[in-house]
């Protein structure tokens, strides 16, 4: 192999780790966009009001977190709307648009953010960026009542666990759901959903280090009164119960966007078009 052919051939290879697409004897060329994302910039008239769009600007949100844009009034033109808000990544993953609402549209990958990927949106010409953090995933596994948190890949914490229980149809639905807020406390009461407090299945009580994952009331919460359960059986009104200890290490371990995976259990597929559904979708 001659100087000149090894020098163009760890040329290409360097390119190529960059990103670029390399021919020899041209100059180098971006790669194309991948489906579902445009990174050129936004230009012209967008056929919309001044969006509001989360992540914020800045933000480190976990990986399974959408992009949520809400528009001030309704769209006249959907494809039109999605086709101004311009989406890319570094690096650069698949993903599609979908209606939450009809004034609020959403973009997520066709899977998990890799971590620590940098994402830019442009709607319509407001721009904002956000980053994700590390790969931190919650799986719920009901067959054997335990919480496994992985970390990039690696196994970080197994929490024995009590989720919903059958009696009352109270089993916690499968699904992929993600980090929405976090509470020091909150005050769950049956009756905001039309159970009597006073009824079988009713109840009012003050909950610490509350994680909420879904738009139904479920979280995932210290509860001192059922550790006895925990690992064992399902003894919850939907919420996933975990030790005081265990709760404030997941408190101070997950935030917006990390995802919460609950699996094998009795409960269904979550499927409420609420805002929670977007890995379901």
């Amino acid at each position: 192999m001659s100087y000149w052919t090894f020098r163009t051939l760890r040329a290409v290879g360097v390119a190529a780790m960059a990103g670029l697409v390399v021919m020899a004897g041209s100059a180098p060329a971006l790669a194309q966009p991948v489906a579902g994302q445009d990174p050129t910039p936004f230009v012209g008239v967008a056929p919309f009001g001044p969006p509001k769009v989360a992540p914020v600007n800045g933000a480190t949100v976990g990986v399974g977190q959408p992009i949520i844009i809400d528009f001030p009034g309704l769209v006249d033109n959907s494809v039109a709307a999605e086709n101004a808000v311009h989406v890319s990544s570094v690096p650069p993953v698949p993903g599609k648009f979908y209606w939450m609402t009809p004034t609020q549209l959403r973009w997520r990958p066709l899977d998990f953010w890799p971590a620590h990927t940098t994402v830019t949106v442009d709607a319509g010409g407001a721009v904002s960026s956000f980053q994700t953090g590390d790969t931190l995933i919650a799986t719920a596994d009901d067959t054997t009542h335990q919480l496994n948190v992985t970390r990039n890949g690696v196994v970080e914490k197994t929490i024995p666990m009590s989720m919903g229980m059958a009696a009352g149809g109270h089993q916690t639905p499968n699904g992929t759901y993600y980090v929405q807020e976090k509470m020091p406390s909150v005050v769950m009461d049956s009756s905001t959903y039309g159970v009597p407090v006073d009824s079988t299945y009713g109840y009012k009580t003050t909950v610490e280090l509350a994680i909420r994952f879904d738009d139904s009331g479920d979280f995932v919460h210290s509860a001192p009164w059922s550790v006895a359960d925990q690992g064992k059986r399902d003894v919850s009104h939907g919420c996933i119960n975990i030790s005081p200890a265990n709760a404030q290490w997941f408190y101070d371990n997950f935030g917006a966007g990390d995802p919460i995976v609950v699996k094998n259990s009795g409960g269904g597929t979550y499927s409420r078009h609420d805002g929670s559904n977007d890995w379901q979708l």
